[in-house]
C-alpha cells in the first residue's frame, strides 16, 4: 500500500506508541486522525504533527463516537489504514491473594473490555468503512492491532492482561480471513518491553532490569521501532494475518 495522500486512524495517538505512528505515517505522507481519551494531551500531539494531523477526543468503546472520529478520517479521503495502540495495563492482581480470599472480578472485566471489547469495536468500525473502498495498491485497506508478549509468556498477576491481549492474537487470523474477501489485511504486533509512559513511572533501576533482560538489542524498545513495524505491515501486501512479536528476542519469566 503507498500511504502518501492515503487518510489513516490511529488510537491511542495522543502519546507513545501511537505518537510515534502517526509522526512516521505523517512523514510519508499520509493524513491522520489521533484518537484518544478527551483528557489527553491529544491536541498538543495534533498540533506538532501539523497540518496533516487532527486529534479527536473519543471513548474506543462508544460505538457513536469512534464513528464520528472515522467520518473525520474519511473527510481527507478513503480511509485505507488503521493502527490500534489504545488499551491499559493489568492491575498485577494474583488470582488468589495473600489472604485466600479470590482474585478482583471487576478489574479482570474491565481489563479484558478495554482492551479485547475496545480492540473489536475498532475493528469492525473500521473495516465497514474499509470495504466501501474501491481496491488501490491490491488493496481496500489494512489493520494493525496490537496485542503483547504477555499473550505468550504471561506473568503470575497477569491473568486479565494476559487473557485480554491472548484474545487480541487469537482474533487476528479469524479477522484476516473473514475480511479477505473484502481485500481488507488485518495483523497484530506484539510488544515487548518499551519505554512507554508506563515505564518511564519505574524506578530507573527496575528499567535498567527490563532493559538487561533484552538478548539483543539489550535495550528497552523504543516507540519509534513500533512505528517502523506498523508503517512497514501496512505498506507490504503480503503481511496478512499474522501476529509479530517485537521483543529483541525476550521471553519473560514468570515473575
Amino acid at each position: 500500500m503507498k500511504l502518501e495522500g492515503t487518510s489513516t486512524l490511529i488510537t491511542g495517538g495522543a502519546s507513545g506508541l501511537g505518537f510515534a505512528t502517526a509522526a512516521r505515517l505523517v512523514s510519508k505522507g499520509a493524513s491522520v486522525v489521533l484518537l484518544d481519551l478527551p483528557g489527553s494531551p491529544g491536541e498538543e500531539a495534533a498540533a506538532q504533527l501539523g497540518d496533516r494531523a487532527t486529534f479527536i477526543g473519543a471513548d474506543m468503546l462508544e460505538e457513536n463516537q469512534v464513528s464520528a472520529a472515522l467520518d473525520v478520517a474519511e473527510q481527507n479521503g478513503p480511509l485505507r489504514g488503521v493502527v490500534h495502540c489504545a488499551g491499559r495495563g493489568g492491575d498485577r492482581l494474583r488470582i488468589v491473594d495473600r489472604d485466600g480470599n479470590p482474585g478482583d472480578f471487576d478489574s479482570f472485566q474491565n481489563v479484558v473490555k478495554i482492551n479485547l471489547f475496545g480492540t473489536y469495536n475498532v475493528l469492525r468500525l473500521s473495516a465497514a468503512r474499509m470495504a466501501a473502498n474501491d481496491v488501490a495498491d491490491g488493496d481496500r485497506g489494512a489493520i494493525v492491532l496490537t496485542a503483547s508478549v504477555a499473550a505468550f509468556d504471561g506473568q503470575i498477576g497477569q491473568a486479565a492482561y494476559t487473557s485480554s491481549k491472548a484474545a487480541v492474537h487469537g482474533l487476528t487470523l479469524v479477522a484476516a480471513r473473514d475480511l479477505a474477501s473484502r481485500g481488507i489485511r488485518v495483523n497484530t504486533i506484539a510488544p515487548g518491553t518499551f519505554d512507554t509512559p508506563m515505564l518511564a513511572r519505574l524506578r530507573s533501576d527496575i528499567r535498567e532490569g527490563l532493559a538487561a533482560a533484552v538478548p539483543h538489542p539489550s535495550r528497552l524498545g523504543n516507540p519509534e521501532d513500533f512505528a517502523h513495524m506498523a508503517v512497514s505491515v501496512l505498506e507490504n501486501e503480503y503481511i496478512n494475518g499474522e501476529t509479530i512479536r517485537l521483543d529483541g528476542a525476550i521471553r519473560m519469566p514468570p515473575r
